[in-house]
């Protein structure tokens, strides 16, 4: 079988769907390799405990046919939407601390579909880029890098 963390949105939901896995599992290989990525600097901040405890909702949802379009999928959160009691900062030092009590219209139609967050993701300071040079948590390094290339911002996967 395919890594977990391999598969195509559809490909995972597939899975969910005929019971492969189940979204705790799914999940955990996900939160394990947004770890193994963490030189990457793509999150910003990981939630691997609400991760943990939005899937196995989702799978309590899939037991009792309740699934929504999204149930159990594993997916990063822009840090540009607030989600309600997770540090959200726009990626600015302005916003350092700031933990919105309301979730997002974007977010809160996620979680009733049944997303599942790994943690927020970096972006340009309050999305005015679009390099990812601006963060306040330092830019994202890109993993797709041509071989032979020397292009700034990212780094050779190694195969």
């Amino acid at each position: 079988m395919t890594s977990l963390t391999k598969l195509t949105l559809k490909a995972a939901l597939d899975g969910l769907a005929d019971k492969s896995f189940s979204s705790e599992e799914l999940t955990q290989a996900h939160v394990e390799a947004v770890a193994a990525a963490k030189p990457l600097n793509a999150f910003v901040l990981e939630t691997p405990e609400k991760a943990i405890e939005m899937a196995k909702a989702s799978d309590a949802r899939r037991a009792k046919g309740e699934a929504g379009v999204l149930d159990g999928a594993p997916l990063g959160i822009k840090d540009l939407f607030c989600t309600e009691g997770v540090r959200s900062t726009a990626c600015s030092n302005i916003l350092g601390n700031f933990v919105p009590t309301y979730e997002s219209t974007v977010t809160a139609n996620l979680w009733r579909d049944g997303a599942v967050m790994l943690g927020k993701l970096n972006l340009d300071e309050f999305a005015m880029g679009s390099s990812n040079e601006t963060s306040a948590f330092g830019p994202v390094i890109n993993p797709w890098r041509s071989e032979g290339s020397n292009a700034k911002l990212t780094r050779l996967l190694e195969k």
